[in-house]
């Protein structure tokens, strides 16, 4: 039953879709909740911001006001994506939505995971369903992320550093710092959601980088780092320190993208590499974001951002777009962030 175009589900729906803009995306998808008493007052609403963060539903089951918790089976939960039975971090969302008494849920679209079927259980124990209302905003909020679920690998977000020319060198290979400490920040601030870093050899030698999250008030802390290339790391590199020392450093003998998120085995993995390793998984059509940061600078001479891309037509490039869950551009200091996700 397509719910998507009917008072007052359409408006419901796209309420939660708002709020699921709110969220972060990565290894979890982007989810809004919001719920509804008897003649569509709204009465509290969540998303989900990121992983270790409660879901959208249980963020929303948690703001309803007191006088309507003994009231919940009078209430509507609609949500942007099938309820979950997964039991990770934060519980299976079916569990919560069950022990707070809520008397129907809609949802715009199914959990395309393994742990699908939270509606059928929903349904199961007496809760009104209506399931798919809007299956067209998988496709608005989390195609990405959907695609990287199905095919079995980790979301995968890449940073990019660049001068207005977009180097992210100069003549003499020198890229720290081309961006501002307001960039460098948000981009800690990025590297703190994921799993494990994705860094290329020729990056580790140019900068010789820690990879590590460092965040104002909060103690330094490492990541698994994947390194990707067979160049030998001089053991007085930071990395070769650490693994010497029993860290989680892998080295993988070659870009290909696929072993390189194979060996992470994480769910959300960052792209830290320069341009060849940018360039390979680009063309391979992996990469599901980008947090690209522009310094007003030009350097003229230098190492290209995307330098060994695949040539493509000008009718048809690989085309990007501002990602559903990215804001306008941002100003970070003197430095422009944009964020971005392939064009389906």
């Amino acid at each position: 039953m397509n719910l998507a175009t009917q008072a007052p589900w359409a408006g419901a729906l796209a309420e939660a879709e708002a709020q699921a803009l709110r969220g972060t995306r990565g290894a979890n998808p982007l989810v809004g909740a919001v719920v509804f008493a008897p003649g569509s007052e709204l009465v509290a609403a969540g998303c989900h911001r990121g992983a270790g963060h409660p879901h959208a539903e249980v963020e929303a089951l948690a703001a309803l006001p007191p006088h309507w918790r003994a009231r919940a089976a009078d209430l509507t939960l609609v949500v942007t994506l099938e309820p979950c039975r997964l039991s990770g971090r934060t519980g299976p969302c079916v569990r919560a939505v069950l022990d707070a008494g809520i008397g129907r849920v809609v949802y715009a679209a199914p959990d395309p995971t393994p742990h699908a079927g939270g509606g059928r259980e929903l349904a199961a124990a007496g809760v009104e369903v209506h399931a798919d209302a809007d299956p067209a905003s998988a496709g608005r909020l989390n195609a990405r992320w959907e695609l990287a679920r199905v095919a079995g690998r980790p979301f995968v977000t890449a940073h990019l550093a660049q001068s207005l020319d977009a180097k992210v060198a100069d003549a003499q290979g020198r890229g720290r710092w081309i961006t501002s400490p307001q960039a460098r920040e948000h981009s800690h601030a990025v590297r703190a959601r994921v799993g494990a870093i994705v860094v290329g050899t020729g990056t580790v030698l140019a900068d010789d980088p820690a990879l590590t999250v460092r965040l104002p008030g909060e103690p330094e802390r490492e990541l698994p780092v994947i390194v990707a290339g067979a160049s030998p790391l001089p053991s007085t590199h930071r990395l070769a320190a650490r693994a010497a020392a029993g860290g989680a450093v892998v080295r993988v003998p070659d870009h290909d993208p696929l072993s390189l998120l194979t060996a992470s085995g994480a769910d959300h993995v960052l792209l830290e590499g320069g341009p060849t390793l940018l360039s390979a998984f680009i063309d391979a059509d992996l990469g599901d974001e980008l947090y690209l940061y522009v310094a007003p600078v030009f350097l003229g001479q230098g190492a290209d951002a995307t330098g060994a891309l695949a040539a493509r037509p000008v009718h048809d490039p690989v085309r990007w777009i501002p990602d559903p869950a990215g804001h306008e551009p941002q100003r970070l200091g003197p430095d422009l962030l944009l964020h971005l996700s392939p064009a389906a």
